[in-house]
């Protein structure tokens, strides 16, 4: 691969949008480390996006909470550098279940730009999935994601992005990009770094 396209890997790496959550509704921006795999090997980049978020500040022994999730309206680039970004494909967000929490049940709304959104509970960890493509150029939205728990008996909740490391992310994505050799697939893993509190909910 010539330099030039190793180069546009790693700015397309740079632009891809992500997703992170705010406490108390006050939008903040999280940094993704981020690894494609690429025919010239592993490359790296960091990423970062607002969102909002909201929890109580305190919940009853053994009651329920609300945790809100709404992430900010992005857009795909168009270009990088002189080549086409084509796509992101195979979308995978992952948000654990809050310690000392239940889970109950979660829901999808709103959105725009990303087809068919789903959330799934799988082992703990709820994965927002986009069945589509957001192709480059194109404005979206994430739905806004609300998840239903049931507070433990004492302590607090925490809710945070999932991912510890590339072999354990919190975010997975494919990235396409026409190069001068023709469209090249990048498999990417992301987690937070450093990955604090979202929102934090005191159990009385």
């Amino acid at each position: 691969m010539s330099p030039a396209s190793r180069i546009a890997l790693v700015a397309l790496m740079a632009v891809t949008p992500v997703f992170a959550l705010a406490t108390s509704a006050v939008a903040a921006p999280i940094v993704y480390k981020c690894e494609a795999s690429t025919p010239i090997g592993k490359v790296s980049a960091s990423l970062n996006q607002e969102v909002s978020a909201t929890a109580p500040a305190s919940v009853a022994a053994n009651g329920d909470l609300t945790v809100v999730v709404d992430p900010a309206p992005n857009k795909v680039p168009a270009k990088v550098g002189d080549y086409t970004l084509k796509e992101v494909k195979n979308f995978a967000l992952k948000v654990p279940v809050p310690a000392n929490s239940t889970y109950v049940s979660s829901s999808l709304s709103g959105g725009s730009g990303v087809g068919q959104a789903t959330v799934t509970h799988e082992n703990g960890t709820l994965v927002l999935r986009l069945s589509g493509t957001l192709a480059g150029g194109a404005d979206f939205e994430l739905p806004t994601l609300t998840v239903n728990l049931k507070a433990g008996g004492s302590g607090t909740i925490e809710s945070k992005l999932g991912g510890t490391s590339f072999t354990d992310p919190g975010l997975n994505f494919v990235v396409t990009a026409q190069t001068i050799i023709g469209a090249i697939d990048a498999p990417t893993a992301c987690y937070p770094d450093p990955n604090p509190a979202l929102t934090t909910t005191t159990i009385t």
